[in-house]
């Protein structure tokens, strides 16, 4: 499995689309992958989630949705990889360029970027017909990388100047 091959199953096809529709289709994909192919998926996926695992990602996040726990910083991770390579690597490089997507998966009316499980849907299938797990591999280090935003209002719109105005707290 190529990167490009990985990038191609994982992007969403509209940045609006919900995460249910979004794991159905990503599920139908992987099921005609195989259980090699799964195995490089899940590495590569693996690899993606490790590479965001940032603290400036995570302010980001903050601002959006009050983003307070490693599980829910996981699926917004999750979130981040399904809008594809281009987006992901410009996020990645400038968090609060986040700001510019121009349409959100939504909750309740309010934005919704999380995708739940999306790191665990190669496992999963693999699991289904092999009996046995993929290795473990975790999706960041003890902490995330870099230096931990501040909370403070003040702070955040310093550093996240266009999602502090899109997201106002």
């Amino acid at each position: 499995m190529t990167e490009e091959e990985f990038w191609a199953l994982v992007t969403r096809t509209d940045a609006a689309q919900s995460q249910e529709s979004l794991a159905k289709a990503l599920s139908q994909k992987l099921s005609e992958l195989t259980n090699e192919q799964l195995k490089a998926f899940d590495k590569i996926f693996g690899q993606q989630m490790r590479r965001c695992y940032l603290w400036s990602l995570w302010g980001a996040a903050y601002i959006i949705t009050g983003c307070d726990s490693e599980y829910a910083f996981a699926e917004f991770r999750c979130f981040l990889i399904s809008l594809g390579k281009e987006r992901f690597e410009a996020v990645i490089s400038e968090p609060d360029s986040l700001a510019q997507l121009a349409a959100w998966p939504e909750k309740d009316g309010y934005a919704y970027p999380f995708v739940d499980e999306y790191d665990l849907l190669a496992g999963q299938l693999y699991e289904d017909r092999t009996g046995e797990e993929l290795p473990f591999m975790p999706s960041g280090k003890a902490t995330p990388m870099g230096k931990k935003f501040s909370t403070k209002p003040k702070e955040l719109k310093k550093q996240y100047p266009q999602l502090s105005a899109r997201f106002p707290f």
